[in-house]
């Protein structure tokens, strides 16, 4: 998992470094620039992701988790969700059960 730790680190940086770019330029700017856009592709990505499961193919799993992956830390940016927020979140839910957990959520 650090491995891909990292790799999400440097990514997020890339992202965040094109926020005010040329979208004409860079896709990641046009994203960050329309986060209506962004949400759509995050939502095509998800969708290509749940395919590639449910069909086995592990190489399509892994080509599309990265597309996702991807795609979410531009909406988060796009946002201004900050991973750390995240993970506090994550963090927060450390030791409780899942269906506590969603149980509070309801609440």
């Amino acid at each position: 998992m650090n491995r891909l730790a990292e790799v999400l680190t440097r990514l997020s940086a890339v992202i965040e470094s094109r926020k005010g770019g040329d979208p004409a330029a860079s896709y990641t700017a046009r994203l960050l620039a329309d986060p209506s856009l962004a949400a759509k592709k995050l939502g095509e990505e998800a969708v290509e992701t749940v395919i590639a499961a449910v069909q086995a193919d592990k190489d399509a799993l892994a080509s599309e988790s990265a597309d996702l992956l991807y795609h979410w830390l531009v909406v988060m940016a796009a946002s201004g969700v900050s991973l750390d927020e995240v993970a506090a979140r994550l963090e927060a839910r450390e030791g409780v059960s899942g269906h506590a957990e969603k149980a509070a959520r309801k609440s």
